[in-house]
């Protein structure tokens, strides 16, 4: 197992995380960020499409099964796919802090081969809050929930105003999505965070 390096280790002045109190409930399907999001979007035929649900907490769970289409080496996932449903998993956790936060770092340790075919579960935590930083971590288990560890990771979002994406993304796919009367919704309830 690799220690986790300094960037993700919350500082001694971090806080616990708290739950915001419109955040989904636990058990409830937090459903996809945006259509075309390569981990959790419908829109995507080849991504992920990976189902969170809120759990206890700041916790989330989530599965995906790993296709054809995200193999590396034949008839195994490919290492980036299984790091971007861990990715994923853990940028759901910001639907229950009810923050717009994106990844900061990421450190994946691959821990056994996940053969095409299988369900991968998925559970992620928040373990500390530092002003924008977010720390997080999540495991991915294959078997079922309790089975065996597959792949874990350690990451550190930041917080972002909507802007960011606005200032950033391809203009067509922003307008796109904020004619998206869901995502106006969505942005608006995340901007209004106390």
């Amino acid at each position: 197992m690799t220690a986790t390096s300094a960037a993700l280790t919350p500082p001694a002045d971090a806080i616990p995380p708290v739950r915001h109190p419109d955040a989904p409930a636990p058990g409830e399907l937090l459903g996809a960020h945006y259509e075309y999001c390569f981990g959790c979007g419908g829109g995507q035929p080849h991504g992920l499409h990976l189902e969170a649900r809120a759990g206890e907490g700041v916790t989330v769970t989530a599965e995906f099964t790993v296709t054809p289409d995200h193999q590396g080496a034949p008839g195994l996932a490919h290492g980036g796919v299984l790091a971007t449903a861990l990715d994923e998993t853990l940028g759901s956790l910001n639907w229950l802090l009810r923050v717009i936060a994106v990844t900061g770092r990421l450190e994946t340790d691959f821990v056994r081969p996940v053969p095409v075919g299988t369900v991968l579960h998925l559970e992620a935590a928040v373990t500390a809050v530092h002003g924008r930083k977010i720390y997080s971590t999540a495991v991915g288990r294959i078997g079922g929930p309790e089975g065996p560890v597959a792949v874990r990771a350690d990451a550190l979002f930041i917080e972002v105003k909507v802007d960011h994406f606005i200032d950033n993304g391809r203009p067509e796919e922003i307008q796109a999505a904020m004619s998206d009367p869901d995502q106006v919704r969505r942005a608006r309830a995340f901007e209004v965070n106390p």
